[in-house]
């Protein structure tokens, strides 16, 4: 016998409709896989965000491939950690993407007050989950449409997971008003391959 949930039990509904390769999913993973994998958030080598001399109000570690100097993206020395793999595996199935294909992983801690502004990740990047943890956000989206915008928002929970693939990654930029409380986000990118230079 299946028991209904209570309307008070259901997740925040999406404001407006979501983009066209917009997923989410609420309870990717348990409070018990939560806690174990902020803890060994402790062993990880955060630094501040740095962005073209810009630094961010939040922390960062950064595994597998990232940009060189050109804006070229290259394979680095630092993979993707064992305490990220079972993470990465969910993610995987939640897509429907390989595994494999995930070159990229970024792990954030915004403390209270910090936030990102909006942008759009840049090619090569083709798509873009992420999961939400300890505290919840609201994960923000607009398109520009003619003289306004398309907007889109939802409240992304602890332990709920993202995909941005097609329009939503290409067409649209998101971002993260000041969160209240501190928070985590796991960030994979599926990465196109780079051309080879001669």
């Amino acid at each position: 016998m299946s028991v209904q949930p209570s309307l008070f039990d259901l997740p925040p509904a999406p404001r407006w409709p979501m983009p066209q390769g917009f997923a989410y999913r609420p309870d990717l993973i348990g409070p018990a896989e939560e806690c174990d994998l902020v803890a060994r958030f402790a062993d990880l080598d955060f630094k501040p965000y740095e962005h073209l001399g810009y630094l961010g109000n939040r922390r960062v570690a950064s595994f597998g491939w990232r940009r060189d100097d050109s804006g070229r993206m290259i394979e680095t020395g630092e993979p993707i950690p064992d305490c990220l793999r079972p993470l990465l595996d969910k993610v995987a199935a939640f897509t429907g993407l390989a595994r494999e294909s995930f070159r990229h992983a970024l792990v954030t801690e915004y403390a209270p007050g910090a936030g990102i502004g909006w942008h759009r990740d840049r090619p090569p990047a083709v798509a873009i989950a992420g999961v939400s943890l300890v505290s919840p956000c609201s994960f923000r989206l607009r398109r520009k449409a003619g003289d306004r915008w398309d907007r889109a928002t939802i409240e992304a929970q602890p332990r709920s997971a993202y995909l941005m693939s097609g329009p939503a990654r290409s067409d649209w930029q998101h971002s993260i008003p000041p969160v209240a409380a501190l928070r985590y986000s796991v960030t994979f990118r599926t990465v196109r391959a780079p051309r080879p230079s001669y």
